[in-house]
Formats: C-alpha cells, structure tokens, sequence
C-alpha cells in the first residue's frame, strides 16, 4: 500500500467507515508523514465534533422577510421585466423559430434573392426581352453592334 492510497483513505479511517488492515498498520508504523498526517486528521475530526453552530438571532427571520419586501418594492419594473414573463418568453421563441423556417424555407438554392418569375412574357415586349437578356447573360455588348446601325426616327408630337 503507498502513501496517497493511505491518504485517500484517512477520513473513513477516522470515522471507523473503513476497516483498518494490518498493512495499513504496518505502513502507518514505518512512515512517518503518513502517521502525522493521521494524528492530523484526528485532532481535526475532534475539534470539529466539539464545535457548536452558533444559533441565529430569534429576529433573524423577521428582518429577513422585511428586507425581502423592501427589495421587490424598490425593484424597478423596466421593458426587461417582461422577458421573465413565461408567455412572452415562449411566443419570442415560436416567432424566432417561425422567421428561420421562413427564411430558410424561402431559399431554394438560387443565388440572389431576387424571385424568378414564373409566368413567361410574350415575346417582344419589356418583360419577355428582360428574360432572354437574363438567359442569355453571358452575351457581350460587342455583339450588339447591330444595335447601332439603325436609324432612329424622330417621334413626331401630334399635340396642337
């Protein structure tokens, strides 16, 4: 048996919740930290079975309980009150749970947020060549040199 088993073991020793073997015995006999630090552990062990808990004022509750009424009158009831309210503290946690599903829900995948629409546009007209444009973004201006050679004619005003 070695030093720190015997230590471990000392407080049960004291009480008499551990047997004592004739190894301990003799390891106690041969050292001598070990059999100082158990004359220790008793003196400790009497001296706190001596000690009396001192008793309490017979007016320890009574000043108690009022300095408990004078803390919750002076406690200011501010906005952080509520989230001590259970209700609120649960419909904050639906709410949060709700606008992440929303949110995450909402995005498919998709880079950007701009929605796509679904309804096709007939060719030709703003919507319909907005699309083909988005379709088609890897097109260069320098393509559109076609662009430039028509002619443009004025728009006559037929306001009198």
């Amino acid at each position: 048996m070695n030093c720190n088993e015997i230590r471990e073991r000392m407080p049960d020793l004291v009480l008499g919740m551990d047997a004592a073997t004739p190894e301990l015995h003799q390891h106690l006999q041969t050292c001598r930290e070990c059999a100082a630090r158990m004359a220790e552990v008793r003196q400790t062990m009497v001296l706190l079975d001596e000690w009396a808990a001192p008793e309490p004022s017979p007016y320890f509750d009574v000043r108690l309980r009022a300095r408990l009424r004078e803390e919750a009158a002076s406690a200011p009831a501010g906005w952080m009150q509520w989230f001590r309210k259970p209700a609120l503290a649960v419909s904050l946690a639906v709410l949060m749970v709700a606008s992440v599903t929303f949110f995450r829900g909402g995005n498919d995948g998709r880079s950007g947020n701009v929605p796509e629409v679904l309804a096709i546009a007939e060719p030709g007209s703003a919507v319909g060549d907005l699309q083909n444009l988005d379709k088609n973004h890897e097109l260069l201006y320098s393509d559109f040199d076609v662009l430039d050679e028509l002619q443009v004619q004025p728009e006559v005003n037929q306001n009198p």
